[in-house]
């Protein structure tokens, strides 16, 4: 399974806030998003064509050049914004305008409308109360369209097995990561037992889940343009 592309790919991201206009402090809200979106600049410099930003009140977007780190800028996002919910459409292709390092506004192409696409595509099926766990779905057109239906199948299945952690698994697992997968460390640090430990992961089917999105990230991380060396 992998991306074929015969044009230099760009990766558009549409985050938008669920239900928003519910968000009691919309302006609280927006801070918080506007400091998680301007570390993540810092942080992945090197693989932004564009900069994260604000677009709409309850939206956010921003384009990059290779997809080495797109889950894990997703879970910084949605770990930050918790218990906020979001949705985020990734989308692959060309872009038709010139880019802004420091203004995604006014960029416009394929990348960006395969993004909006999947934002649309997440709130259709929302609507018609559609049981499919994913709020992450990845388009691009052409020839690589079944690879990208895979992935979507891939997080969807890994986001099914998410929602059924308990906020304890939730706590080993986040402290097991934190621990660079020391199941021993892990139980150090939290009080209990290394049996307790691997309980917890193999009741949350955690290496399951691991293992799936692992291929999720390996396949996503091969969109690269030429003139990158990130």
């Amino acid at each position: 399974m992998a991306f074929c592309f015969n044009y230099e790919p760009f990766i558009a991201i549409i985050g938008d806030i669920v239900q928003s206009r519910e968000i009691s402090d919309r302006k609280e809200t927006q801070n918080k998003l506007k400091a998680i979106l301007d570390n993540i600049n810092r942080k992945y410099a090197d693989e932004i064509a564009s900069k994260f930003m604000i677009t709409l009140g309850d939206e956010f977007q921003g384009l990059l050049r290779c997809g080495k780190n797109i889950l894990d800028i997703i879970d910084e996002i949605e770990t930050g914004m918790y218990p906020i919910s979001l949705r985020f459409g990734i989308g692959i292709g060309e872009m038709d305008t010139d880019i802004n390092f420091d203004m995604p506004l006014g960029s416009d192409g394929p990348a960006y409308h395969n993004a909006r696409k999947m934002i649309d595509e997440i709130k259709i099926k929302e609507n018609r109360y559609e049981t499919d766990y994913s709020n992450i779905m990845i388009w691009a057109q052409g020839e690589n369209e079944h690879t990208a239906m895979l992935l979507n199948s891939i997080i969807s299945l890994c986001s099914a097995l998410k929602s059924k952690w308990t906020s304890r698994q939730k706590e080993i697992i986040s402290c097991y990561l934190e621990s660079d997968k020391n199941q021993y460390t892990t139980a150090e640090k939290l009080g209990i037992n290394q049996t307790s430990v691997h309980r917890a992961l193999d009741l949350s089917k955690y290496y399951t889940y691991q293992n799936a999105i692992d291929i999720v990230k390996s396949t996503l991380r091969e969109i690269k343009r030429n003139d990158d060396d990130v």
